[in-house]
């Protein structure tokens, strides 16, 4: 019998991703221009996938673009401990705090919603997919105003290479590996840098972005 390391020697499985979900139409920026937000406090996400973790992983994903375009991000883990400290243990309560307490205790100048929509890894009989799918809007802190949104839907597909006994054996071969390594925060941060790097509609840069020296 081959052991798991020698399946992964003797086959390979090719990846491509497909990536969908982010209008060409340019974004109107008026309300983002005119609040000129320097900080953003992200809320860990609603979850609508069957994936219990998927709003931690996501969190773990958002914060470097968002400091890569230029605002002081508040840091993910504090803001989680500090809410369920303050009776709020899950996300979808989380997202139910007032705007005017989240300004009044932590005074971000923009909160960021987001809504994980599919999430995981979907297995087929000679092929297996991971999928993220998320949708997120930027309020101003203080009035609600919704200042930018975006959504973006990655999926990273494995290639069967083929048909017959050659396809099954490299489906397995994927399964195995997305089992014991899971690709969904590689996905998110695809599906995260689709929605705010969008040259049409992403993200407009805060006042810290970083330019670099010629």
């Amino acid at each position: 019998m081959l052991r798991f390391k020698n399946l992964f020697l003797l086959f390979s499985v090719s990846l491509s991703l497909f990536i969908t979900g982010c209008s060409t139409t340019p974004y109107n920026y008026d309300a983002l221009l005119a609040s000129k937000p320097k900080s953003i406090l992200v809320i860990p996400p609603n979850n609508n996938s069957v994936e219990t973790n998927a709003p931690y992983i996501y969190l773990s994903t958002i914060s470097r673009p968002l400091g890569e375009k230029g605002y002081y991000v508040f840091p993910v883990a504090v803001i989680d401990t500090f809410l369920k400290e303050n009776g709020l243990p899950t996300p979808g309560e989380m997202n139910s705090v007032p705007l005017d307490k989240l300004y009044e205790n932590i005074g971000a100048d923009a909160v960021l919603y987001v809504e994980i929509n599919d999430w995981g890894q979907k297995y087929n009989i000679i092929s297996s997919d991971t999928v993220v799918n998320v949708s997120m809007r930027l309020v101003d802190g203080k009035t609600g105003v919704l200042l930018w949104d975006a959504s973006s839907h990655v999926k990273q597909s494995s290639d069967s290479g083929g048909g017959g006994l050659g396809s099954l054996v490299n489906a397995l071969v994927s399964q195995i590996a997305n089992s014991i390594s899971d690709n969904t925060p590689k996905v998110a941060r695809a599906a995260n840098n689709l929605a705010i790097y969008n040259p049409n509609r992403g993200l407009l840069t805060g006042p810290y972005i970083v330019i670099p020296e010629k």
